[in-house]
């Protein structure tokens, strides 16, 4: 059970009935994550909003290993949980690449570059060795993708921080950090 009680979306403010609808269109349902941020409208504006920018950096399967690698550098089993299912659904990632990103890998050159940075910047609170930039730039990526692959990570670090203090009931196949990938 959630620490903090995740409303249903008629007993969020009347602020956050809007984007609560916009995420049930897009998804299909409203994630108990959404409706928990609902309790601040601010919060939950400022979390679609960053997502939704985030969503035309970089592409889908790397924004999810690196959420999948987030979540397992900061604990957190519902967004491990969320990314997984979302990684192999939306995504298209088998199930031995995301227990490859849990790990901050890839079978994918490129992407394990990224991923690699991605938790090491997570691990490190950003304090990365300029060997680690001078490798995901060698792998390809431009500075603004390696801003964006930080963005990713820090807006992942939002949602990890909100689902770990409240102990959001997972709505999604269940992924526990503490099991081996």
């Amino acid at each position: 059970m959630s620490r903090i009680a995740i409303p249903a979306r008629d007993a969020a403010p009347a602020a956050s009935h809007s984007i609560l609808d916009a995420v049930n269109v897009q998804l299909g349902v409203v994630p108990n994550l959404y409706r928990l941020v609902a309790l601040s409208p601010a919060a939950l504006t400022g979390m679609t909003s960053l997502s939704g920018a985030l969503a035309k950096a970089l592409d889908v399967k790397t924004r999810e290993r690196l959420a999948v690698a987030t979540a397992q550098a900061n604990g957190c089993d519902y967004c491990l949980s969320a990314h997984t299912y979302l990684g192999l659904n939306l995504a298209s990632l088998t199930p031995e690449e995301i227990a490859l990103n849990r790990q901050g890998a890839s079978t994918d050159a490129k992407a394990d570059a990224a991923v690699r940075f991605g938790k090491k910047v997570a691990e490190t609170r950003g304090r990365i060795e300029v060997a680690d930039l001078d490798a995901v730039r060698a792998a390809g990526f431009t500075d603004a993708q390696v801003i964006e692959i930080v963005a990713v990570v820090a807006q992942n670090f939002l949602t990890n921080l909100i689902n770990n203090v409240a102990k959001t009931e997972i709505d999604f196949p269940v992924c526990l950090t503490a099991e081996a990938a």
